[in-house]
């Protein structure tokens, strides 16, 4: 086990698409533990979501002053409000009848339901390795949508461990993987 596959390995899961995915079956062909391997993969591909989580918003209003990457801001910021409000629009139905403080209750209720389906929807979304799939990806989805940072942080970090599982048993097969246990 060399330094240098180590830093392979922690370089490639940084990189957005390739990530952990692509990380691990690499660090098993340089003949990494899949201990290791997992490891220095998992800590790669979590480095940059803190950074995303908290960064992209400004950064998209510093492009958005200049007049070449306007359009770019304003089109992605449309996209992610047209998909908030589908998701949260018509979850409570409106009735006349309730009053302005069942409404809050409700609303709280519903607020509540979307933010747990939405950390399992990103914890699903992370965990998957299928193309454009990824923390990166997870990151940016949950700053447009304007979830809570530790929550997502939390779900995408799981969503990477579990996904960091799934890339080991591609790549070690099932026998590689429980011969640690031996």
């Amino acid at each position: 086990m060399k330094f240098k596959d180590i830093f392979w390995v922690l370089f490639i899961s940084m990189v957005p698409i390739i990530e952990l995915r692509g990380a691990i079956p690499v660090g098993a062909t340089l003949g990494l533990p899949f201990y290791v391997n997992y490891a220095v993969a998992a800590i790669g591909n979590l480095l940059p979501v803190p950074f995303i989580l908290l960064l992209i918003p400004h950064i998209l209003n510093f492009m958005e002053r200049f007049k070449i990457f306007k359009p770019i801001v304003k089109w992605v910021r449309k996209k992610a409000m047209k998909n908030s409000k589908k998701i949260g629009k018509d979850t409570a139905p409106y009735d006349a009848n309730i009053t302005e403080a069942e409404s809050s209750v409700e609303s709280t209720d519903t607020n509540e339901k979307m933010q747990r389906n939405a950390f399992w929807g990103l914890f699903l979304f992370v965990l998957l390795p299928l193309p454009g799939t990824g923390a990166w990806t997870g990151s940016l989805v949950a700053s447009l949508f304007n979830f809570p940072k530790l929550k997502s942080f939390l779900a995408i970090a799981l969503g990477v461990l579990g996904c960091g599982v799934i890339m080991c048993l591609a790549s070690y097969g099932i026998l590689g993987f429980l011969s640690f246990l031996a």
